[in-house]
């Protein structure tokens, strides 16, 4: 079933269209999958040294805002690919 769907926009919506909404899918999994390391690495060290909390916090929050604006950027450029 999905074959067939798959194969159905390739055939009427072109190769690239395909490839950036492939790119776009990857780069959002990409980016979540980086913000819960991030997540999951902070919450371990918050609690082997709980006095560093805030420190660790910042850090953990910086990294992804940073994380989560190059995933942005790469879903606005996959839309730019499939729409114009």
């Amino acid at each position: 079933m999905f074959s067939t769907i798959f194969l159905q926009a390739l055939a009427g919506a072109g190769l690239a269209k395909v490839g950036a909404a492939f790119a776009a899918s990857v780069a959002v999994i990409a980016a979540s999958l980086g913000i819960s390391k991030i997540g999951s690495t902070a919450l371990e060290a918050i609690a082997r040294q709980p006095e560093a909390a805030g420190d660790i916090r910042s850090s953990m929050i910086l990294a992804a805002a940073l994380i989560e604006g190059v995933a942005m950027f790469a879903v606005v450029v996959c839309f730019l690919v499939l729409f114009v």
